[in-house]
């Protein structure tokens, strides 16, 4: 089981398959684990580690992973960016593309902001974003669905230093993406490839403006997951939007 270390941050990832970097978040909130990708609306590492090396780790203090790492109060979203570039590091890994779910989404524009110039391509499936009328909701669902059980296992955590976390990381100037703001999708040149989901913590809204804002944007067919016959089309799709966008030197 690798790890990657850094000071007090432990990661575990995995690595599948090879040809051109591929690294996958999946979703499940602030229990993202590698295990995530194989519960989805498809598993993604099955599906590219046929021609891609695709790597993947489980998300610093995620309940039922193996990383693990201090609660950053005043950056919690780079903290988690950190991690993500660190692993990629670690493996001397420079240019990569990315897919991430739910709060794979976020966690794609803030990576696209640190680091422009190392990621080719990136696909978002069923993104996180904020919606207006429920304010509170991913605050709220982490509150009592992660921080609990982080604080169980972490006698050096109490609730107070999760809610704080929490409350920079939802909270304090909540808006579209929560990492990026809608000036910075407008200007991004990176392709991306949006897959919108239509549910309280992924709001199809948000998914289709930053589709609209992103010059280099294409977007998949709604809804894509159901009826689960369509499923195959959008992993065509999302095969095909990688393929265009591989170096031709990573190219078999």
């Amino acid at each position: 089981m690798p790890f990657y270390e850094k000071g007090p941050v432990r990661i575990h990832y995995e690595e599948a398959g090879s040809g051109f970097p591929l690294l996958l978040i999946a979703g499940g909130g602030l229990n993202s684990v590698i295990s995530g990708l194989r519960t989805g609306p498809f598993d993604p590492i099955e599906e590219f580690k046929g021609e891609f090396r695709c790597i993947a780790s489980d998300l610093r203090n995620a309940n039922t992973g193996q990383s693990s790492g201090p609660l950053e109060i005043d950056r919690p979203w780079d903290s988690y960016t950190d991690d993500q570039l660190g692993v990629m590091d670690h493996l001397r890994i420079d240019k990569f593309m990315v897919m991430g779910f739910c709060i794979g989404g976020p966690f794609v524009w803030n990576l696209l902001k640190r680091a422009p110039d190392r990621i080719v391509a990136a696909v978002l499936a069923q993104p996180s974003g904020w919606r207006p009328e429920m304010p509170t909701l991913n605050y709220d669902n982490n509150m009592t669905g992660w921080g609990p059980e982080l604080v169980k296992r972490r006698p050096d955590i109490t609730m107070e230093t999760v809610d704080k976390f929490l409350t920079k990381m939802y909270r304090t100037n909540p808006d579209f993406v929560f990492t990026v703001t809608r000036d910075f999708v407008r200007h991004c040149q990176t392709p991306v490839l949006i897959l919108p989901d239509d549910i309280p913590a992924h709001p199809y809204k948000v998914a289709m403006e930053a589709a609209m804002l992103a010059p280099k944007a294409e977007v998949s067919m709604f809804p894509w997951k159901e009826p689960k016959e369509r499923i195959p089309l959008a992993v065509r799709q999302v095969r095909s939007f990688l393929r265009a966008h591989r170096p031709a030197t990573a190219a078999k």
